[in-house]
């Protein structure tokens, strides 16, 4: 599954999707899948060839769910467990033997499936920080953005923003993209002491430039204006190999990156999907709301992670 092009415009999501199709499905576990939605979403992606679904959770749940719904689950492997934080724990347990190759979020708290994840003893936690990544196909932008992090890391210090920025860089080199721009998000462009993000942007920035941030460009400070217009860059005489030409957006904190990630969706017609990632293998997180583009096109993205882990 090698991309030697480039997604249509405001047609991203869907060709991730058809390239991840191309590729063998991968063997995900599906944790307490006992919902419409993640029950629904586990064998749509399955269907599509993206997923060979592990479902774990209490057996008599999933089987009258599926039946709810009209499913036919005959083909997939059932684990029986007695309740949620068990089913957490034993898909944890076989991505660390290497058993599956991703996980997938089911009727449970994303709180609860994340907390297995990084148990010190029993979990799947790695020198990396977790973190989440959402790509978005926005109609008036010209490539997939990526947005970090909106839904895990709430006050991230520099170090931790380190760690979200390498992920993000990983995750897109995995999509295909060698070398991600990176616009490390502030309020404004100039270095400020009394306003953190601009301190820990320049940091960031030299971080990169002494190896310990790898194959990626990054520039900041930047306001959101100046990241994704290089004409909004010009007007304010900035010199930047990141403005109007930003892969990802890294937000000061889960709140910036929330609001630009619900505000892009709801005023900007942008369609998204999104994964954790840092753990020892891919992490789909779909909302219970979600509708089918985004789950599959989380699974698509799972799936690029899992056949180019490095690049």
């Amino acid at each position: 599954m090698i991309i030697t092009e480039a997604p249509p415009k405001h047609n991203q999501l869907e060709f991730f999707i058809e390239q991840a199709v191309k590729a063998r499905p991968i063997r995900t576990a599906v944790v307490h899948p006992v919902d419409h939605n993640s029950l629904v979403g586990a064998v749509e992606a399955a269907e599509k060839n993206l997923i060979e679904p592990i479902l774990i959770g209490p057996e008599h749940r999933i089987r009258c769910a599926a039946e709810e719904e009209g499913l036919d689950i005959s083909r997939y492997e059932i684990i029986n467990t007695p309740h949620s934080h068990e089913s957490a724990a034993r898909a944890c347990d076989l991505a660390r033997r290497a058993e599956v190759e991703a996980l997938m979020k089911g009727g449970l708290a994303t709180s609860e499936l994340l907390s297995a994840v990084v148990d010190k003893h029993h979990g799947i936690r790695t020198e990396r920080r977790l973190s989440h990544v959402f790509v978005f196909d926005i109609p008036t932008y010209h490539k997939p953005l990526v947005i970090t992090d909106a839904a895990i890391n709430v006050a991230p210090d520099l170090l931790t923003k380190a760690d979200i920025v390498q992920n993000a860089i990983d995750f897109c080199r995995a999509l295909g993209n060698v070398a991600p721009k990176v616009a490390i998000l502030s309020a404004v462009e100039k270095v400020k002491p009394g306003l953190r993000s601009t301190i820990d942007a320049a940091a960031l920035c030299k971080m990169a430039d002494r190896g310990q941030i790898r194959h990626g460009i990054l520039d900041g400070p930047l306001a959101f204006d100046n990241a994704i217009s290089s004409e909004a860059a010009q007007d304010k005489h900035i010199e930047s190999a990141v403005s109007g030409e930003a892969d990802i957006l890294l937000a000061p904190d889960l709140e910036a990156a929330n609001m630009i990630a619900k505000q892009l969706v709801y005023l900007a017609d942008a369609k998204s999907a999104g994964i954790a990632v840092g753990a020892k293998v891919p992490i789909i997180l779909t909302s219970r709301a979600e509708k089918p583009l985004g789950r599959l096109g989380s699974c698509a993205l799972a799936s690029h992670m899992v056949h180019h882990p490095e690049r």
